[in-house]
């Protein structure tokens, strides 16, 4: 995750674009989020840890409202195409196998399978959790808000201990 994360940082900044824009597309990136973004940029490029949390948070935030509006009747369009139907369903059994968490601890859950930086949860996850669990999506969204902060919080000082020499890369 982290040398696709590097790879794009290097070529986005080899065009002259400014790291606090490389933080927001990574951080919209699926997968990357604000998880990448933030060890690329704050951990290993050394830029600002404020700045770069901000715009971390900015960018893993742009695609959820539309996810939590639309990847429903996206999913559904996508069914009803002979060559689309399996991407959909695979990604909505993959998904919900990860359902659990908010299922026992509700909306706080969302925010803890946002919050907590593991592989396969993120705010893209989460989002599309909350349209198959039949979440309220503002609730749902202020969830994956607080969840993203809290993910953006333990990446920076993930990414400071690494800049600092105190953990291994």
């Amino acid at each position: 995750m982290d040398n696709i994360a590097i790879s794009i940082t290097d070529a986005l900044m080899n065009w002259g674009i400014h790291p606090q824009i490389i933080t927001v597309l990574i951080s919209m990136i699926p997968l990357l989020e604000l998880r990448g973004s933030i060890l690329v940029v704050g951990g290993f490029l050394g830029l600002p840890f404020v700045p770069t949390y901000i715009t971390a948070v900015i960018g893993n935030m742009i695609p959820i409202p539309f996810i939590l509006l639309f990847i429903e009747s996206i999913f559904n369009w996508m069914k009803s195409k002979e060559k689309l139907k399996k991407i959909p369903l695979k990604l909505e059994e993959k998904t919900m196998k990860r359902s659990s968490q908010i299922e026992k601890y509700g909306y706080f859950g969302l925010l803890l399978f946002v919050g907590i930086p593991l592989p396969g949860t993120g705010a893209w996850t989460g989002a599309l959790l909350a349209v198959l669990m039949g979440l309220n999506k503002k609730k749902s969204l202020l969830y994956i808000f607080f969840g993203v902060l809290l993910a953006g919080l333990i990446m920076t000082i993930l990414a400071a201990l690494i800049r600092f020499g105190l953990i291994a890369a």
